[in-house]
């Protein structure tokens, strides 16, 4: 095996062992999060918040325009601390560091397959933690084609997936120069499953039938100019998606 492709430990990644240490920061971080962030310096409207499941793996999956919309979608999420992945260089950051190890939140390395990450996805997920990640790797102005990984974690671990549609956050630098708070948009979609009937292992072409139906799960909840290369809405399918009340207990519950 090569050397990229190798699970390399970092302490970082420890915390996906320590979550329940981070009960009490993460009470304190949420509330000066929606006390300050909304109700001082952001506006956000939250529509489909209902659609997150109260109980169970869940894996939050967003499109990232923004610097701060891992912020905005774990301060709108008001019945569980949603725990983020994020590129291990904010790790060197003095201050995304600060808050990456305060909140708990684990890393996951850029331009390579980050086995080590999947499997702290993986794990986080059976804990029954709701993780959140952009399945794009990265921020793009519209939607662009996924990096591998998603779709395998939450088959993996039987999770259930809710898309998430942001708009608004990269207004926030002009809208303070002239004064005025941002508005922030959050579309919460239909949370689902996937469909694997059981099965360990899902073949690649169908893994990725399955990625591009939940990459379209996301669109639906964006402008038209948000959507990129899941513009035409006509070429969605749901075949390979099992859609779920969130108001019933988690299998297994």
């Amino acid at each position: 095996m090569s050397s990229s492709s190798a699970p390399v430990h970092s302490p970082a990644h420890d915390v996906v062992y320590r979550q329940d240490q981070y009960t009490l920061r993460r009470h304190i971080l949420h509330r000066l999060l929606r006390v300050v962030g909304f109700g001082l310096l952001v506006r956000v409207q939250v529509e489909g918040r209902e659609n997150i499941p109260v109980s169970g793996p869940t894996l939050l999956i967003m499109n990232h325009i923004g610097a701060l919309d891992p912020f905005v979608v774990t301060g709108v999420v008001t019945s569980r601390y949603v725990v983020p992945m994020s590129k291990i260089e904010n790790y060197k950051n003095p201050l995304s560091g600060f808050i990456a190890r305060s909140w708990g939140v684990y890393p996951v390395r850029r331009g390579e397959v980050d086995r080590r990450a999947l499997a702290s996805t993986i794990e986080l997920l059976r804990q029954e933690r709701p993780v959140l990640i952009a399945p794009e790797g990265t921020r793009h102005t519209e939607l662009a084609e996924p990096k591998r990984g998603m779709t395998y974690v939450a088959a993996k671990a039987d999770a259930v997936v809710v898309p998430i549609g942001l708009e608004g956050t990269p207004d926030f630098p002009s809208s303070y120069k002239r004064l005025r708070r941002p508005r922030v948009q959050v579309r919460i979609g239909r949370p689902f499953r996937f469909k694997t009937d059981g099965r360990q292992r899902i073949p690649r072409d169908e893994l990725q039938r399955m990625t591009q139906e939940a990459m379209y799960q996301i669109a639906v909840l964006l402008p038209e100019y948000r959507r990129g290369v899941y513009s035409d809405l006509s070429l969605m399918t749901t075949d390979h998606l099992e859609f779920i009340d969130p108001r019933r207990p988690a299998a297994g519950a």
